[in-house]
């Protein structure tokens, strides 16, 4: 039997569990894992600029492509506590992601000895498992395990920590016989999806929520098989969003609180049945008055976690089940019932939400200097076309990007849905633009979400990882202002100031340029409309030839307030700004505007 480290071993079974890269940030208690993963080779390694940017960025691989797991290392003590906020984000959107920290030696765990911290029992609310290995002979075990809780029901994290002195006890094991565990995911069944199928053919105005759980499962193309087969809306959730082209006729819009058009609302709010797969009801989409949301309306939901049919409201019929499972069903059941004759026209119902699209429409088109926002992403729309990865958190910036910006495919819109952490964008984008090389990969900022993890910016400069970050600059926490209206306050969210070394700023204070090209990057500034596309095209440019991020800073009026109800009611959502009432005013919105 072949002899190794415990920590050689663990990096064996990485590499036959599919890992081909990680992100993190070496130190005492993990060099031990570091020397393994340099003797074993076959994984490439990211170094991070801060541990919670290499569980960000480990997120971002992950979420790329199907069937990727990032992994993200730190050492003891305050990388795992820093890596807690990338943990929780990942649990909160059903990400997997792998996180390995190292720990004091096992007999000084429990003495207050220098970053020694009991980081499992920290870990545990946020992950599907934390382990803290005592015995070097448990660490294939424990890895073995890891992959398959991640990969199996709902996916989620797992935190594996490794004592030094386990990480260097030698143990026997055998790489060339190590196979993955079965994966476990719940399947519908025929009769279930018959009886949910019932509910549809007897309504009218029939709607498909279509949630991050249908990406999850790599079952986009079957969404859109079946809502076409059946003449069936889809409204895409914003962790959905990409599971039908924005511009497919059946894409009614997406829906709730701030992340939703107009027409999405609208749409919902006259349908009459609603078929969620792969989404958890979550407030923002809901708004928190659920009887506005529930009323007049059946529901049958599916998801791959049991406990999460009921869990917000109570659905007229649940189905514990995997997205792909159920759909492969879904589209089998409704091919026979669609040659049989037995499917109801819907060309009415679809004329109606079309209709909507091309009439509900929010102004993007202004010439105002500073810029207004909602220009920044018409000229978006025209630089970056279908292929683009868009990455962003949260903010003023990511609520109008929902609502402006179109995507076109799965895994093309990657935003951090639940926990929506400040600072999650750059490293996320790093891990995107790792992952998939080849792809445009534009990453959406606020200024104060792009200070967050500014430092993690030298890692694209030199590990050479490509990307486009647009930065729309008003130097306020716009969404706290704004939430702020209804307290009669404007308390602590301002952040201009007068830079002593940038005074043609005015009050926008900091430079972002002199600190991205300090960086090691490269950074366009934009203070006119027109100069907003020839930025971005020179911004790709930039980006495929020096290899580097590139961020376009676009500065904006001070205060602009983006559409969001303010009573958490989605029949309430209020337009503080211009609508479009000519074509002009929406120049690339998805339906030309009909007045």
């Amino acid at each position: 039997m072949p002899r190794m480290t415990a920590a050689r071993a663990a990096v064996e079974i990485l590499k036959r569990e599919g890992v081909t890269h990680a992100f993190g940030v070496p130190g005492a208690a993990i060099n031990p894992f570091y020397k393994a993963l340099q003797a074993g080779g076959g994984i490439d390694h990211t170094l991070a600029r801060h541990v919670e940017g290499a569980s960000h960025m480990a997120e971002g691989y992950t979420r790329a492509d199907p069937g990727n797991i990032g992994v993200c290392i730190g050492t003891s003590g305050p990388a795992g506590t820093d890596m807690i906020t990338g943990l929780y984000s990942a649990i909160g959107d059903s990400i997997p992601i792998l996180c390995i920290t190292g720990q004091a030696p096992t007999h000084v765990i429990h003495k207050e000895d220098f970053q020694a911290v009991d980081i499992a029992s920290i870990a545990k609310p946020v992950t599907k498992a934390a382990t803290t290995v005592l015995e070097a002979a448990q660490v294939p075990g424990v890895f073995q395990q890891a992959f398959h809780l991640m990969r199996s029901g709902r996916p989620g994290p797992v935190l594996i920590d490794l004592p030094i002195d386990v990480q260097l006890t030698e143990i026997e094991f055998d790489p060339e016989t190590y196979e993955p565990l079965p994966v476990y995911k719940p399947s519908a069944t025929r009769a279930q999806i018959e009886k949910a199928i019932s509910f549809l053919l007897e309504s009218e105005r029939p709607l498909i929520v279509a949630g991050g759980g249908i990406i999850n499962a790599d079952a986009s193309d079957l969404l859109v098989e079946f809502a076409e087969i059946t003449g069936t809306p889809v409204v895409p959730t914003l962790m959905g969003w990409g599971t039908i082209p924005d511009d497919h006729e059946l894409n009614a819009g997406m829906v709730g609180l701030q992340t939703s058009h107009r027409y999405g609302n609208a749409n919902f709010l006259d349908s009459d049945f609603v078929l969620g797969i792969g989404n958890r009801w979550a407030n923002r989409h809901t708004g928190y008055k659920l009887e506005v949301y529930t009323k007049g309306r059946t529901f049958v939901h599916v998801d791959i976690e049991p406990t999460q049919i009921g869990k917000i409201f109570a659905p007229d019929y649940g189905i514990a089940s995997d997205a792909k499972a159920a759909l492969e069903l879904f589209v089998e059941v409704a091919k026979e019932l669609k040659a049989a004759g037995r499917l109801p026209d819907r060309a009415t119902w679809v004329a109606a939400t079309n209709e909507r699209k091309a009439t509900l429409q929010r102004r993007t088109h202004f010439d105002n200097v500073p810029l207004k926002p909602q220009r920044v992403y018409e000229e978006m729309n025209k630089a970056f076309g279908p292929e683009t990865r868009y990455v962003t958190t949260i903010g003023l910036s990511q609520i109008a990007g929902a609502q402006m910006l179109h995507v076109y495919r799965p895994r093309h819109w990657i935003n951090c849905g639940q926990a929506g952490p400040l600072g999650w964008t750059i490293p996320a984008a790093l891990g995107v633009a790792t992952a998939d090389p080849e792809s445009l990969v534009v990453a959406l900022s606020g200024d104060y979400d792009f200070q967050f993890m500014i430092e993690e910016l030298a890692v694209g400069a030199q590990h050479r990882i490509p990307y486009v970050h647009v930065l729309v600059n008003n130097s306020y926490l716009g969404l706290i202002r704004q939430a702020q209206l209804g307290l009669d306050i404007n308390f602590q969210v301002n952040l201009e100031f007068e830079n002593i070394n940038a005074p043609e700023l005015g009050v926008y204070g900091v430079d972002h340029v002199k600190v991205v090209e300090g960086l090691g990057c490269k950074a366009i500034r934009v203070t006119e409309p027109d100069q907003l596309l020839p930025a971005f095209e020179e911004a790709k440019k930039l980006a495929a030839e020096y290899r580097v991020p590139v961020v376009v800073e676009a500065i904006l009026e001070r205060v602009t307030n983006i559409s969001m109800s303010t009573t958490a009611d989605i029949s309430n959502v209020v337009e503080f700004e211009e609508l479009a009432t000519e074509p002009g005013h929406a120049p690339t919105a998805i339906k030309p505007l009909k007045v």
